[in-house]
């Protein structure tokens, strides 16, 4: 099996250190990058399988680093944050990040979601269904294309993802917890904001009424007529 590469962007060394000797525990190739360009650079040159980014790089920042190396091609980005905050967790999902943990963090925590989000790119690289048709929206899971009244529609693999699976059990209300262990693969409820954020994002880009809040459980898709 292929050796799968990570790049490690964090300016605090003895974090990035920490972070890179535990993935490398964990079986991966792992690279570290200290700033914003270097990260850009240390991306074109080693094409990494998953990136860990932080948030606050000298340079330039690291949701800037985001939409860069998606420019240059789709890859998983886990983003690490020192503060909690919902406008810098959604401005970090709509430029390309696929999940994120904040500051201070378990190493074991980090490498369960770096598993996660490349088995996610795994089981996206397997054959597709025919594509799903909700009013104006088309979802085209085997070029994971998405395209609203025939405008391509740019979702992150994470949203994608979601909205599949909400396509896939249509006006189903679907438990946050439950979302969380079939889209994310996460085992405990804890992280349920990645779900809201995920939805808030999804509404933003497709529509506000596509996704049905059921207050205290989750959500549903609602099928257009």
């Amino acid at each position: 099996m292929k050796e799968r590469r990570v790049l490690v962007v964090e300016d605090e060394r003895t974090i990035a250190e920490s972070v890179a000797a535990r993935l490398r525990a964990e079986g991966f190739a792992v690279e570290i990058a200290a700033d914003g360009p270097s990260a850009v650079e240390q991306f074109r040159t080693g094409r990494p399988d998953l990136v860990v980014l932080d948030v606050m790089l000298p340079g330039f920042d690291g949701l800037e680093v985001c939409r860069r190396i998606q420019a240059v091609r789709p890859v998983p980005v886990l983003m690490l944050t020192a503060r909690d905050d919902e406008t810098d967790l959604l401005v970090g999902l709509a430029v390309g990040a696929d999940d994120y943990l904040t500051k201070p963090f378990s190493m074991r925590e980090l490498a369960a979601r770096v598993h996660v989000l490349l088995r996610r790119v795994e089981r996206a690289a397997t054959p597709a269904p025919p594509a799903i048709r909700l009013g104006d929206i088309e979802i085209n899971e085997a070029e994971r294309r998405v395209r609203r009244a025939g405008a391509d529609v740019h979702l992150t693999p994470t949203e994608f993802d979601l909205l599949v699976h909400l396509a896939g059990r249509p006006r189903t209300v679907l438990p946050r917890e439950r979302l969380l262990a079939d889209v994310w693969g996460w085992a405990e409820g804890s992280g349920t904001r990645t779900v809201d954020s995920h939805v808030k994002a999804l509404r933003r880009k497709l529509g506000a009424d596509l996704i049905r809040t059921v207050h205290g459980v989750g959500y549903a898709l609602e099928v257009p007529s």
